[in-house]
Parts: C-alpha cells; structure tokens; sequence
C-alpha cells in the first residue's frame, strides 16, 4: 500500500551565496531509535506503509523476509537489526523505504519518516577516523541540519551485493 510522501521539509537556512538552496541535493530523512539518518532521494524509489511479510529460512538476521510489492518480491530489510539495535513492533509510524541499489530494490524498515530536505555539499563531512571500521562501512558522512546531526547512509554498502 502506497503511503503519502514524507511531510515537506522545514525552512531550510540558505547554504549559497544568494540565499538560495535550490540547487542543493535532496534526502529523505528517517529516525531508528533516538537517532536521525537521510537517504539521497535519488537512491529511493517510494516509502509505503509496511505490509506482510514472508519469512525466508536461512537469511541473515536483519533479513526480515519479502514482500509483495505490486506484483515484484522484493527482500525487507530491518535497519535497526543491520545496526546491531534492539528491534522493536512496527507502530503508525513504521515505514518501509524502497531504495534501489544497482539493479536490485530493497525495502528498508525504519522507526519513521521525517521529512524531505536540502543539504548543501558544503553541511556534509566525513566519518571520523574514530568511528569503527564496521561501523563506517555504511556511513557516507554527517549533516548538521539546524540542531540536528544525521547520518548519511550509503545504500550500497549495507545493503548492496
């Protein structure tokens, strides 16, 4: 079931030099536990309300199962058991982020959707070399965005071949 789109992002302070950050790419921003986290929207093909779920035998324990999504199977992945968090029941707020990676699409369970913004460039650093190895694997950098920290994942690296 296809839910509506994430609600509009909050106005955005101006990263340019005339004020404007129209030009600056687009994320969808999600929430796991406490912690905030944005996707490209490029790499994200729809964000659905999450439906039954197949459970598949010797698959990966962040592995959810597949879905039927409009007549394609695709696997669901649940973030918070990929990072190594306690899994908790979907709620109202429980979606799953459809993202495609290379030729394949992946559904990704998260806590919520927060919004739609624009990041500048310029706002996203690399991980510190402090971060783990394993942990930094997936991690394509940090965005401050007002007061709050997120965490850009990179799609490929979790949840790629």
């Amino acid at each position: 079931m296809n839910d509506s789109p994430p609600p509009a992002a909050t106005a955005e302070k101006p990263t340019s030099a005339n004020g404007s950050n129209a030009a600056a790419p687009q994320f969808v921003g999600f929430r796991l536990a406490d912690q905030h986290y944005i996707f490209r929207i490029e790499r994200i093909q729809e964000i659905v309300i999450p439906t039954s779920i197949a459970r598949v035998p010797e698959v990966p324990p962040y592995v959810d199962g597949v879905s039927n999504l409009r007549g394609t199977i695709i696997p669901i992945i649940n973030l918070r058991a990929l990072f190594k968090l306690d899994r908790k029941t979907n709620d109202a707020e429980t979606r799953t982020i459809v993202v495609n990676v290379g030729s394949r699409t992946i559904g990704c369970t998260v806590d919520a959707v927060s919004r739609v913004m624009r990041v500048a460039p310029e706002q996203i650093q690399p991980a510190p070399d402090s971060v783990s190895s394993t942990g930094r694997r997936f991690i394509e950098g940090f965005a401050r965005v007002g007061e709050e920290l997120f965490i850009l994942l990179d799609v490929d690296q979790p949840l790629g071949p």
